[in-house]
């Protein structure tokens, strides 16, 4: 899958579930969702549920850590190392 359509299923997720106000809509990729206060421990762990369900992979309670799922470029990243796009995640 490419690293676009990840990104563009992701975003659609963070932007159904956790964009409440015009400010967030335009959330840069690299941008921390917990330092911008867009998701919390629940909302991580409603973030985790989604990519397991809508990706068909596996997330292991060590890899709940901010470097996989700090910020939409994180969560791309990640996604797309588990489902075995290693080569194109630095595209």
């Amino acid at each position: 899958m490419p690293n676009t359509e990840i990104e563009s299923r992701i975003r659609q997720f963070i932007d159904e579930n956790f964009i409440f106000s015009e400010d967030d809509a335009n959330l840069d990729g690299s941008t921390s969702l917990l330092e911008a206060g867009l998701v919390d421990s629940t909302g991580i762990l409603e973030l985790v549920t989604f990519l397991e369900s809508d990706f068909a992979i596996q997330v292991a309670d060590a890899e709940i850590v901010p470097e996989n799922l700090d910020s939409i470029d994180a969560i791309v990243a990640y996604v797309a190392g588990k489902l075995g796009n290693a080569a194109s995640v630095a595209a």
